[in-house]
């Protein structure tokens, strides 16, 4: 190959990913299809399989490098000096906000679509690895604010609650015509409150002893 056909082999390519991220953001992973992505890419569908080898590549190609970024950003926060667990486990939070509203477009691309359990050891697309590596740093901020060991299934039922928390509130935003900086200036001390009643909340529930969580 020349240079010039491996020149407009990738200019293919990053139009196909353009024309994908353009449509998984204003509309659902299953209502696209090749075609389309092919037509607004200004290329055959039959093209785009030269490429990729459907929409689950796609998918896992446009996401698995912000997830890596998120991830990287995640633990630079989590692991950051002279935090006590308590405020490491609120800039986490602050952190997580600031990445999923700032790809608020296509947070459902990142962390939903074709997502398998959080739980699951070794998933098959490379994104619900990077999915849940997340997730199990979430788990270990939570475990280290709470400041005791806790059982597997137990943890793991506390983070699901806590991640639950995270992702309504990027659902509840998702639609707003604000910049981030203008999100988060107006809701960001009652997004930072939410998650610090979350959290006491779990605090309690531990300390009371109870047993009924489940990590279904």
């Amino acid at each position: 190959m020349t240079n010039k056909q491996r020149a407009r082999a990738e200019k293919t390519r990053k139009a196909i990913l353009t024309a994908a991220e353009a449509l998984f953001s204003t509309r659902s992973f299953d209502e696209v299809t090749m075609r389309d992505i092919a037509e607004l890419a200004g290329c055959s569908h039959t093209t785009i399989y030269i490429y990729f080898d459907g929409k689950e590549a796609l998918l896992n190609e446009l996401a698995a490098e912000p997830l890596r970024t998120a991830l990287r950003r995640l633990e630079r926060t989590l692991y950051r000096g002279n935090l006590s667990p308590d405020e490491r486990l609120a800039a986490f939070s602050r952190e997580f906000l600031r990445l999923a509203l700032s790809q608020r477009a296509l947070y459902p691309v990142f962390f939903t679509v074709r997502a398998s359990r959080v739980d699951e050891k070794d998933p098959a697309l490379e994104l619900q690895r990077l999915r849940n590596e997340i997730f199990a740093l979430a788990g270990r901020a939570l475990q280290a604010a709470l400041g005791v060991h806790l059982a597997e299934d137990r943890l793991l039922a506390y983070t699901r609650s806590y991640f639950y928390l995270l992702h309504g509130i990027v659902a509840s935003s998702a639609a707003s015509p604000e910049s981030l900086d203008e999100l988060l200036a107006r809701l960001g001390p009652t997004f930072d409150l939410a998650c610090l009643c979350m959290f006491r909340g779990i605090r309690a529930h531990v300390h009371e002893g109870r047993q009924e969580v489940s990590p279904q």
